[in-house]
């Protein structure tokens, strides 16, 4: 369904160590860099797409959207729990610890935060314990 999902940031230097950090424990790989832009891209440790790519906007500053998020996939709860502890100790700010949500399915165990930019992202598994 999606080629890509691109996301402005303040400090490029700043939020790529946040993202390989965080996508560390959820088998997402980098795969480009562009010191020029600057731009760098992750995708699945599989391949081919989505891509999650960050940059400096191209047309001015960067403003978090309100009603914005970016949901990753983890393929178990320990992950969420990992990649939750781990954006916040990389400058990530707290939206919701890890933990069922039931409202949106029995199974659906999620973490919520925000990144050093104010970035809004969840990580979530979908599967039984």
């Amino acid at each position: 369904m999606f080629s890509h999902v691109f996301i402005g940031v303040t400090d490029f230097e700043r939020a790529m160590r946040f993202y390989d950090r965080l996508f560390s424990v959820l088998d997402i790989k980098r795969r480009f860099y562009d010191p020029e832009v600057p731009r760098v891209g992750w995708n699945p440790a599989s391949g081919g797409r989505p891509y999650f790519v960050i940059s400096k906007p191209f047309n001015g500053p960067h403003d978090v959207g309100n009603g914005q998020m970016t949901a990753f996939l983890a393929s178990s709860r320990e992950q969420v729990r990992q990649a939750y502890t781990i954006a916040l100790a990389e400058g990530g700010t707290d939206e919701g610890e890890p933990g069922l949500r039931p409202q949106y399915h029995p199974d659906y165990f999620g973490a919520y935060f925000r990144d050093p930019d104010g970035n809004k992202l969840c990580v979530v598994c979908h599967q039984p314990e």
